[in-house]
């Protein structure tokens, strides 16, 4: 029965010893280091989870912004393939009339050119009437020779025509997987935060989401009638004005809800004006304007990266789209890092 007996650990010595003691060190530094387990990070203060969770948001609007970008350019290149695709397609429908017409007139020649020229003419009664058919014949023989180099032309153009729309839908899938992965960017980010923000307790939480939209109610109630600069001008603030309180929705321009980008484009959409989707395309969409020479109707842009942007309406305030669970509303501008500004019209 000895031989079924469980045989004893011999204790690790020398060089097994400081292996084991190492791989031990790791292993409950990789248990620290995961989520939910008994050594994780400290419980973080109320004001770090807000600093937090204000990180996420800007890291989510950047995202967003690429999102916006991704998106834009994936419509384009749809649009290009669908145009060479129709392009392709008429063309195709041209070069079949053209072979159908080549067709015919090599059948006729084929059944009336089975003798010699000469036999042709000895057989004719009327040589002068057949000289005469000959150069007909001959006009014919050069208009075939032109109709068929004009299909060959055509044959190359419509094989261009399925090479470009070839490459436009690779590069379609490409910008398909990018929006792919800002949208899963996006949606991490937001749900980090949400994470986050539940650790607070219920009054901290309340404060949080409600203390931008309090500070920007008192200054709202303080600011006198806007005077923009121009009736375009007017229209874009009278816009955002009603757009006042809608939800922000990455990715949306309206009409029910918004991004930072896509609020700006819409409202000067409404003046007539078409800007670029992008935080980072608008801001080279008009004149640069320094902040002390700001006028209501200006773009206002902030972080280094131009992530954010809203609509100057005078008094060093705007209207914005926030962030999610933050609508549509007037902030003061010196609330986020100045980036700059541009005139529209």
């Amino acid at each position: 029965m000895a031989a079924h007996r469980k045989p004893k650990q011999r204790p690790y010595t020398g060089s097994a010893a400081l292996t084991a003691a190492t791989l031990a060190i790791a292993g409950a530094a990789t248990a620290a280091a995961l989520p939910g387990s008994a050594h994780a990070d400290p419980q973080l203060t109320p004001a770090q989870v807000r600093a937090e969770v204000d990180r996420l948001y800007h890291d989510a609007e950047v995202a967003t912004e690429q999102y916006n970008d991704s998106k834009e350019k994936a419509t384009a290149t749809a649009d290009a393939v669908d145009t060479l695709r129709d392009e392709a397609a008429r063309r195709t429908e041209r070069l079949n009339a053209s072979r159908d017409a080549l067709g015919s007139l090599a059948a006729a020649q084929y059944r009336t050119g089975g003798l010699d020229p000469a036999v042709q003419l000895a057989l004719s009664s009327d040589p002068d009437q057949y000289l005469e058919r000959a150069s007909y014949v001959d006009r014919i023989g050069d208009r075939r020779a032109a109709e068929v180099d004009g299909v060959e032309r055509q044959v190359a153009r419509i094989a261009q025509l399925r090479s470009q729309a070839k490459g436009k839908l690779a590069a379609l899938a490409s910008r398909q997987a990018e929006l792919k992965k800002h949208k899963a960017t996006i949606r991490a980010k937001l749900a980090d935060a949400q994470r986050l923000l539940a650790t607070l307790p219920p009054a901290e939480r309340a404060a949080y989401e409600s203390s931008d939209s309090a500070r920007s109610a008192d200054r709202s109630t303080a600011r006198g009638p806007v005077q923009a600069p121009n009736a375009r001008a007017a229209e874009a603030i009278a816009f955002a004005y009603g757009a006042l309180g809608k939800p922000y929705v990455w990715g949306a321009t309206g009409p029910s809800s918004f991004d930072c980008s896509g609020l700006t484009q819409a409202a000067w959409r409404s003046a007539g004006v078409s800007l670029p989707r992008t935080t980072y395309t608008q801001i080279n969409a008009g004149q640069h304007v320094s902040r002390s020479e700001l006028a209501p109707g200006d773009l206002v842009f902030f972080y280094s990266g131009v992530s954010h942007v809203g609509l100057y309406i005078g008094n060093g305030q705007m209207i914005h789209a926030p962030r999610p669970g933050a609508p549509v509303r007037i902030a003061p501008i010196d609330q986020m890092p100045f980036a700059g500004a541009t005139r529209v019209a």
